[in-house]
């Protein structure tokens, strides 16, 4: 029983207890919820647009929400002010439909105007048609159709409109402009003119403030000095810079540079460009390429470096050059006696499938047509090698007119792996036609090393001569026949009596492992052989001539 009794006890405890934590949370549910009718504290307060003047306002008999408001507007919602000449107001909705001479003004930076204006309050967009301008500062937007989202602070047309700035006019079917960015976008048909040129695009980008047009499509910049295509890039029309990607091409008179990236000062005349660089001039029928070119228009400099090659494509076969850098400079600019230099170093070499030449550096100048190649230069033209410490190529139209071989002259014609005609002496002069040797003239200390043929082409024997000038005639870049003076008679040796030290004149070189064998292999460069190296001469300075001091005494 009385366990009975105690278990009775504990479970009316136990009751009471449960009761009394209800109650609890009834009370604290019952502080947390607002009365009927009261917003809580986290809800937004929707703003109504309000009415600050009209000369007359009634109801609509046919619908009572709306209020028609006539005579001198103004109305006003979260900071912006609206006037026209004729509202209504749809108070169920939050929104205005605005009436002739409608104008929108917000702060003392911001005004839009129209013919007519539909407001949505709740959104806060506002959608303005027929003779809309929105001006923001020096920016002044016009078209016929404008929607302008306040919250996003956003204007964009899509019938055609026009944005002007101190700068720039820009036109296009759609575009938008945020007055807080300054920042602007535009799509098809967009053109931005300027005084100093027209840019013509797909998609632009454009900030009024910086005057930074953005190029995002397929562009043209066109004015009266060059034309630029690109399909991405920066253009400052305030400063007249380009920075241009993705192959964008600069032609300037006839002078076209493409290149992976550009960049282009226009008021400076200074451009250089990067990666897979071509600059061709269409006119002269030459191309310099590389993956850096810079090029200096009021001064005619250009360069070009990191696997630079000139190419002259002015006759049926192009001759390619290349050096670790390639210059060209102008000189007597803006005058009838313009004339250019064209300056290549170090390693450089050249090819063509009539010619081909080493050097370390090589000087042309147009003003004589004159290549010269410097320390020891070697020049080959089909089975011959001339060398020497200087060598001077005369050109006549692109094609090799003459060549002087100057100081330690050497040329070498290979008639197989051991015999191989040679001639040295002071200097040679070697004359060309149609692209091929056809005399030489060898002058001072003659050295001569020949094989006569017969008129099959078996050698009959090995011929040393020496005279002071030699005068050697060529068929088909085949020796035919040598003249000397003083006569000379030299020493006939028979093919099988052939003496080992008279086969190979003491200055004898072959340079076949040297010569380019293509145009891709003018990028490998091969120095000489240490034991193959010329010896320079030391040439004598000419003294001035001496003139009579007279005593003025």
């Amino acid at each position: 029983m009385l366990k009975e009794k105690r278990k009775i006890n504990f479970q009316s405890r136990h009751r009471v207890f449960l009761m009394g934590i209800l109650c609890l949370f009834g009370v604290y549910v019952a502080a947390q919820t607002p009365a009927s009718g009261q917003a809580t504290k986290t809800e937004k307060k929707k703003t109504r647009v309000d009415l600050l003047h009209a000369d007359e306002g009634y109801a609509n008999k046919i619908r009572p929400n709306v209020q028609v408001l006539v005579g001198s507007v103004r109305l006003k919602h979260e900071g912006m002010f609206m006037w026209c000449d004729s509202a209504l107001i749809y108070e169920t909705s939050n929104s205005v439909e605005a009436f002739s001479n409608v104008r929108m003004e917000q702060g003392d930076t911001l005004f839009i105007y129209g013919d007519y204006l539909f407001y949505d309050g709740m959104s806060q967009l506002a959608q303005l048609r027929e003779n809309v301008k929105m001006i923001n500062r020096n920016t002044t937007l016009l078209t016929d159709s404008l929607n302008y989202d306040r919250i996003f602070d956003l204007g964009y047309y899509f019938e055609g409109g026009m944005l002007t700035d101190e700068e720039n006019v820009l036109t296009s079917d759609w575009g938008e402009y945020s007055p807080a960015t300054k920042l602007s976008v535009f799509n098809h048909d967009v053109t931005l003119v300027n005084p100093r040129f027209t840019l013509t695009s797909d998609t632009l980008k454009y900030h009024t403030e910086t005057k930074v047009a953005t190029i995002l499509g397929p562009s043209e910049i066109v004015s009266d000095a060059n034309h630029i295509y690109s399909e991405r890039g920066f253009y400052d029309t305030a400063n007249d810079v380009a920075e241009l990607l993705d192959r964008s091409v600069l032609t300037n008179e006839g002078k076209k540079l493409i290149g992976d990236s550009i960049f282009y000062d226009r008021k400076i005349g200074f451009g250089e460009a990067f990666d897979n660089v071509i600059m061709n001039d269409t006119i002269n029928k030459n191309m310099l390429t590389g993956d850096y070119c810079a090029y200096e228009e009021p001064i005619g400099y250009a360069m070009a470096t990191k696997r630079a090659v000139a190419i002259d494509y002015s006759q049926g076969d192009s001759l390619y050059m290349h050096g670790d850098t390639l210059k060209m400079l102008t000189f007597n600019m803006n005058t009838d006696s313009l004339f250019r230099e064209v300056r290549a170093y170090h390693k450089v070499r050249m090819y063509r499938t009539d010619v081909q030449g080493v050097c370390d550096s090589l000087v042309f100048n147009s003003k004589d047509s004159c290549i010269t190649m410097y320390t020891d230069p070697i020049l080959w033209n089909g089975g011959q090698q001339l060398l020497g410490e200087e060598i001077k190529i005369y050109m006549n139209d692109s094609t090799i007119d003459w060549a002087h071989i100057i100081n330690q002259a050497l040329t070498v014609e290979m008639k197989d792996s051991i015999h191989y005609n040679q001639v040295t002496g002071k200097e040679i002069k070697a004359y060309f036609q149609e692209g091929e040797m056809h005399k030489v003239d060898v002058i001072g200390n003659v050295l001569v090393v020949f094989y006569p043929e017969e008129k099959d082409s078996t050698m009959i024997g090995m011929n040393t001569s020496e005279t002071s000038l030699l005068t050697i005639y060529l068929v088909e870049r085949k020796l035919n026949k040598m003249v000397m003076s003083p006569k000379s008679n030299g020493v006939l040796y028979p093919m099988d009596q052939l003496p080992p030290d008279k086969m190979k004149l003491p200055n004898f070189q072959w340079f076949d492992y040297i010569r380019p064998l293509n145009k891709d292999d003018i990028f490998d460069w091969r120095p000489k052989r240490a034991s193959d190296v010329l010896r320079k001469t030391t040439r004598k300075p000419v003294a001035p001539p001496v003139r009579e001091i007279k005593n003025s005494k």
